[in-house]
């Protein structure tokens, strides 16, 4: 069981970049599937952004590549989601999410929104 908290949200402008973060409390060491999911208003959450903390694993939504990066730094316990040219449609409370197992398990439960440790959430609303 970890906690998640996350932190970098705010309203900019279309176009603009944020950078969110996710600190993860607890130990991750034997292996846990990251996510990023958000969800926008009469809207189902969606996965957005996945790694593993063992690396061997990457995902980026097809709605959000080549602008959104994910990334993670296993020292500080920190995933964080880069988003760039951000849009309209990108508006959405962000949540991190986490899930012990193998990399080979993180596309499943991405899909199948089977996270079971997951903070606050983020907002971010993006201005055209």
């Amino acid at each position: 069981q970890v906690q998640l908290a996350e932190s970098g949200g705010g309203s900019v402008q279309a176009g603009d970049h944020l950078t969110l973060s996710c600190k993860i409390i607890g130990d991750v060491s034997a292996g846990y599937c990251l996510a990023w999911f958000r969800q926008a208003p009469g809207k189902a959450r969606k996965g957005v952004a996945g790694i593993h903390t063992g690396g061997g694993m990457r995902y980026i939504d097809d709605s959000v590549k080549g602008r959104f990066i994910i990334s993670q730094d296993n020292a500080k316990n920190i995933m964080d989601l880069q988003m760039n040219n951000l849009k309209p449609e990108d508006s959405a409370m962000y949540y991190c999410a986490a899930q012990p197992g193998a990399a080979t398990d993180c596309m499943p439960a991405i899909v199948r929104d089977e996270y079971k440790n997951w903070g606050l959430g983020t907002q971010v609303t993006v201005l055209s």
